[in-house]
């Protein structure tokens, strides 16, 4: 799978359905090719695309129960790796990674406030 793709999957997750424009958007590629993207990960089950209740002229892109599953766990792989390579450092490079989470949370929270945009 693609960067991409799992980032577009990983956005759905955080933040739910998202029209194509958006996902094209946030994701930093061209309409077309989210357009394209979006078509795979539907073919793949990934994801799917469903009205707007509120504008019927809208389509929005949903993470189904298999693109949930995956995004999980990726995540989770994530956390092991993490948890092996941590086990690796002395304590005093884990205390300067302790001290340094709450500046780490705060580019994370910056981040996804550049990346969502505005909510729908």
């Amino acid at each position: 799978m693609s960067l991409t793709s799992a980032a577009t999957l990983a956005t759905l997750d955080r933040t739910g359905p998202r029209r194509i424009t958006d996902l094209a958007a946030v994701e930093g590629v061209t309409q077309p090719a989210m357009t394209a993207l979006v078509r795979v990960m539907e073919e793949s089950g990934l994801v799917e695309r469903r009205g707007d209740a509120s504008d019927k002229r809208v389509t929005l892109v949903c993470l189904t129960e298999a693109g949930a599953s995956y995004v999980r766990t990726r995540r989770q792989a994530g956390v092991h790796a993490f948890e092996r390579l941590i086990g690796e450092l002395t304590g005093d490079e884990v205390e300067a990674l302790v001290a340094a989470l709450p500046a780490l949370k705060h580019l994370a929270d910056l981040e996804n406030q550049d990346r969502e945009g505005p909510k729908q």
